[in-house]
């Protein structure tokens, strides 16, 4: 699927706040939707572009032969999740903001999953 599609289907998850496609080579986010004055969807992808790339380096000094698939950051009011895609040669992530309070979190993620892994670049 677009990108276009990808952020449209990812803002009908129930809670959803702001969803980003970003590059993890260049921390630079593909396409945004939602976020607005309480989320900078650009800052975040940024910021989330420096927590792949540690959990990556990581992993590699833990000798670990494996790869992230998602990653979690749960806030007092809100979820962040960080899935990687296997398009774009897998250097793309999705990441999604959600309130706590309107999500569920196991059905976002299967969601996410779904959405990451039909993304076309």
């Amino acid at each position: 699927m677009r990108i276009e599609t990808a952020l449209k289907e990812a803002m009908a998850t129930d809670g959803a706040i702001g969803v980003a496609v970003v590059d993890c080579e260049s921390g630079m986010s593909l396409g945004t939707l939602g976020g607005g004055r309480d989320l900078d969807l650009e800052v975040a992808a940024a910021g989330n572009t420096e927590v792949v790339r540690a959990k990556g380096r990581t992993l590699n000094a833990l000798g670990m032969n494996d790869s992230v698939e998602d990653i979690l950051i749960t806030l007092g009011e809100q979820y962040h999740i960080i899935r990687l895609t296997e398009s774009g040669g897998g250097t793309l992530f999705v990441y999604l903001a959600l309130d706590r309070s309107r999500s569920n979190l196991a059905l976002a993620r299967h969601a996410l999953k779904r959405i990451a892994n039909s993304l076309e670049v």
